[in-house]
């Protein structure tokens, strides 16, 4: 299946990304390749596979919640790039 230009500027649209005419020329061939792999997977017969939710037969696996010692103030801070009045000092991203 090829998806036409208008198709790829209404996904980026519907996902909220703004795409120049360059990345919707890349994005409809590599979203188009991506489709033909999955008409490929639609051909294979999976009559005789039981629907599964994990490939893998794994269970939860859970340590036991014990209490332990934490680490220190001081030994926590000693991690910090920058710090101030015993706290992490992080560079501020709002106005």
């Amino acid at each position: 299946m090829k998806l036409s230009h208008k198709q790829v500027k209404h996904i980026a649209w519907l996902a909220r990304l703004g795409l120049d005419e360059s990345e919707v020329d890349k994005f409809s061939y590599q979203l188009s390749n991506i489709l033909k792999n999955f008409e490929v997977l639609q051909q294979l017969d999976t009559s005789g596979v039981l629907p599964t939710t994990q490939s893998a037969s794994l269970s939860n696996v859970f340590r036991e919640d014990k209490a332990s010692e934490s680490l220190s103030k001081t030994d926590v801070l000693l991690n910090a790039p920058r710090q101030k009045e015993d706290c992490f000092e992080v560079q501020a991203i709002l106005e």
